[in-house]
């Protein structure tokens, strides 16, 4: 059924369908289908209000929605959305979002990278912070991957930090999403 009109402030969200689509409308005059293999930002600023629900009676909605809280505060809200190219994520870290405009991806009002990444079975890659003090946040959509000796199945999630670098291995053909966030405010 979704959410109806409702208001936000100071905080970035982020919203990445995994499965259906999900309907948006917001103050600032946005109205928007955001489908699977798309990426939302809204930076809610000053004060924006939304409504999200998924547009098809048929289908089922599958999604993450991740709340950072941002590095400035009261900017003026934003909406941005892409399509994202799955071929760049292939055996690859592929960046989805960052805290610099002309990136690779959407942007935020935070010292924050992600990436999501299409591993083949045995195939393993590293992948270093880019900016210290950070930490990673690695959840597992498909599949099964191997952080520092711990197995990660769908689903699953660690938090990892004091460290400048993690190698992820795929144990089966996976499919995940990789966090850089900062871990403090």
């Amino acid at each position: 059924m979704g959410f109806g009109t409702h208001p936000h402030d100071n905080m970035e969200i982020i919203t990445i369908p995994l499965e259906g689509d999900l309907a948006h409308k917001d103050s600032m005059g946005n109205e928007a289908t955001i489908k699977t293999g798309d990426i939302q930002v809204m930076s809610a600023g000053t004060g924006i209000k939304h409504s999200e629900f998924n547009p098809n009676a048929d289908l089922q909605t599958k999604l993450f929605q991740i709340w950072l809280f941002p590095n400035k505060e009261n900017v003026t809200p934003r909406y941005q959305q892409i399509t994202l190219d799955k071929s760049l994520q292939k055996n690859a870290f592929a960046q989805v979002l960052s805290p610099n405009e002309s990136d690779e991806g959407v942007w935020i009002h935070q010292d924050a990278w992600f990436y999501i990444s299409d591993f083949d079975a045995d195939f393993s890659k590293k992948l270093s912070l880019k900016k210290e003090g950070n930490g990673f946040y690695i959840i597992t959509i498909e599949g099964e991957i191997e952080i520092n000796s711990k197995k990660l199945e769908k689903r699953d999630a660690i938090g990892i930090w004091n460290t400048s670098e993690i190698e992820i291995k795929a144990n089966t053909d996976a499919k995940f999403l990789v966090m850089e966030i900062p871990m403090v405010n």
